[in-house]
């Protein structure tokens, strides 16, 4: 695996390069907030520290959210096409969640974990080698 991946959204608009290594934390998440952000059964990412992640093209549009921890969540996408990229929240200072479809090659994801099981859509299933969590940590 290189230590430097890029990606960025569907049409191109949006560019962004990324350093990884084998220990970039990659889960899934099943909260309401991110099945419909991404109309699917999850969302899946990988956290990185801001100092990772660098933005080489275009300008996300976000939209935030108050989670239920009352916390807030800024989700970025390409204001084009619409591709979810990248999340920040208030819980997490310091740090980015890229959307790991958003990697130009995504092969070396391993999500470990996975939050927000409690709300699981029934046709959404995972193996069953995650450590799975009812909400977040």
């Amino acid at each position: 695996m290189s230590p430097t991946q890029s990606g960025g959204c569907l049409c191109g608009d949006i560019r962004f390069t990324a350093t990884v290594n084998d220990d970039t934390m990659a889960g899934h998440c099943q909260c309401l907030d991110c099945q419909r952000s991404t109309g699917s059964a999850r969302v899946t990412f990988c956290m990185l520290s801001d100092e990772q992640f660098s933005l080489d093209k275009g300008t996300l549009k976000t939209y935030t959210v108050t989670a239920k921890s009352g916390k807030k969540v800024t989700r970025g996408f390409c204001p084009n096409c619409g591709s979810p990229v990248a999340s920040t929240g208030d819980g997490m200072p310091g740090m980015t969640l890229i959307k790991a479809g958003s990697f130009d090659d995504s092969s070396w994801v391993k999500p470990s974990m996975l939050f927000w099981q409690s709300t699981a859509p029934a046709w959404g299933e995972l193996s069953d080698d995650l450590i799975c969590m009812d909400t977040n940590p």
